[in-house]
């Protein structure tokens, strides 16, 4: 055995070792962030489900920490009885749902045509989209909520009813409304999604469709949807979720009309409890209560959501 040999087998048999202990120390600290994030996101949850199902009585014993000792359903039914809770839930799901799907069209034409379209001062309405994300909603609070306190669209309501303005508060109007011009919660960050994705769909597939004589809107619908499958799954979801979870902007509009984010703020005033701590254990059941459907979707979606992500490069 030559020199040379001998020596690159000593190499090998040093330097291997070292390669498999580099290896298995990246793997150790990923594990180690892995379930050190895992923890901090569902430490939360499993502690509001170790507290909606504990006893008055476990509150102050320092024995429970997990598991309850005493059993019982009573923070649920109270919780439930509270906040009303499946009308809550039902006009949360249908503002929720309804919201979602007028948004999804909404933003997917605007992003279509800040992608695709070629006008004057497209640059300029796009700076602005983008401007929308940033600005606060509490800034435009008050106009937002004479808009649709005195709702008259260029004097037409006036004129075919008679009636200076319309009342839309309490009702779901200004969320349709809104949501239908794409400015609805988050409405500008869809429409950076959607033009984003829309832009990386090559051009010559529109160009021939146009070639074969399909218009704009036959592109759109033939073309440029089916292969915007990801975009659509990611604004779907963001959307839903975003919607389910407001208070800022169902507080301002709806009064009488009560989704569970209201009925939450609500119910620490509607308990009659004089201990605080029982107090803040029902009201943590509330909030379980408020999630469990968006757990539940995400068990079922969060597949199809995490591709999504990847292909919009939303995470890039």
């Amino acid at each position: 055995m030559s020199s040379k040999t001998a020596y690159t087998d000593l190499f090998v048999s040093r330097y291997q070792p070292l390669e498999k202990g580099k290896r298995w120390a990246w793997v150790l600290i990923r594990t180690v962030l892995v379930v050190g994030f895992c923890f901090i996101i569902l430490f939360p949850l499993f502690q509001r489900l170790s507290i909606a199902f504990r006893s008055k009585a476990d509150i102050y014993d320092p024995t429970v920490l997990w598991i309850p000792r005493n059993f019982t359903l009573d923070n649920l039914r109270i919780a439930i009885e509270t906040t009303n809770y499946f009308e809550a839930l039902s006009n949360t799901a249908l503002i929720s749902a309804s919201t979602t799907l007028i948004q999804l069209v909404s933003c997917a034409l605007a992003a279509y045509a800040f992608a695709r379209l070629q006008f004057r001062g497209s640059g300029l309405l796009f700076g602005l989209v983008i401007f929308t994300i940033i600005v606060p909603p509490q800034t435009i609070m008050i106009p937002l909520y004479l808009t649709y306190r005195y709702f008259d669209l260029f004097g037409l309501v006036g004129l075919f009813t008679g009636k200076d303005s319309l009342n839309l508060i309490d009702t779901f109007w200004p969320f349709i409304l809104s949501s239908s011009t794409a400015m609805g919660l988050k409405n500008g960050l869809y429409i950076y999604i959607f033009r984003q994705f829309f832009r990386g769909i090559p051009k010559e597939i529109g160009e021939a469709a146009l070639v074969d004589g399909a218009g704009v809107f036959r592109t759109f619908m033939r073309i440029v949807v089916p292969n915007a499958v990801p975009a659509i799954v990611t604004v779907l979801l963001f959307s839903f979720v975003w919607q389910w979870n407001d208070s800022y902007y169902v507080s301002l509009f709806l009064k009488q009309v009560k989704v569970l984010s209201t009925s939450l703020m609500d119910m620490g005033m509607g308990l009659r409890e004089p201990d605080p701590v029982y107090t803040s254990m029902l009201l943590n059941t509330g909030v379980l209560l408020a999630i469990a459907p968006l757990i539940l979707m995400y068990l079922f979606v969060q597949r199809y959501f995490v591709e999504s992500v990847e292909r919009t490069g939303i995470v890039g």
